[in-house]
């Protein structure tokens, strides 16, 4: 396989703020288990921290990726070939792609904490997915890795 002029790839974390989240929700834990005892408030806060974290890590482990001649989104692979243009959404595009503009059959990679986003039309006719919404930090990038796949 062979790979593409313009590699791609990103990970789609998490915010640094929903990690402060997970450890509030460890110590709401803690608090709730705090009549019952010092050692059940530390594995509440043990506990609650790590099931939170963990959550919140698997979130934004998504990834895109371009591939080759293939586009990798999530855990849809998708052909290069069967793509169409890619439109580069700013923060009030991207907004109002992911609700009012948004078709239910679309392909959509949404993380709301991302405030850029990167639509592509699908061109493969036996294909019912109109467009693919792929949130970005770096729709510029992506789109243009996209164009390199494609030429060769």
């Amino acid at each position: 396989m062979q790979l593409s002029a313009a590699p791609y790839e990103e990970r789609l974390t998490a915010p640094r703020s929903w990690w402060l989240i997970s450890f509030l929700v460890g110590v709401s834990m803690a608090l709730v288990l705090l009549p019952f005892g010092t050692l059940p408030m530390l594995g509440g806060l043990a506990g609650g921290t790590a099931v939170a974290a963990v959550a919140a890590s698997s979130y934004g482990s998504v990834r895109i990726r371009v591939v080759g001649d293939s586009l990798i989104a999530g855990e849809a692979k998708i052909p290069v070939a069967a793509l169409g243009e890619a439109e580069v959404l700013d923060a009030e595009e991207t907004r109002a792609w992911r609700t009012h503009k948004a078709d239910p059959r679309a392909f959509m990679l949404l993380r709301a904490y991302i405030p850029t986003a990167l639509r592509v039309e699908v061109t493969d006719p036996e294909d019912p997915t109109p467009y693919l919404y792929l949130s970005t930090r770096e729709p510029e990038r992506l789109a243009e890795a996209l164009r390199a796949a494609k030429s060769e």
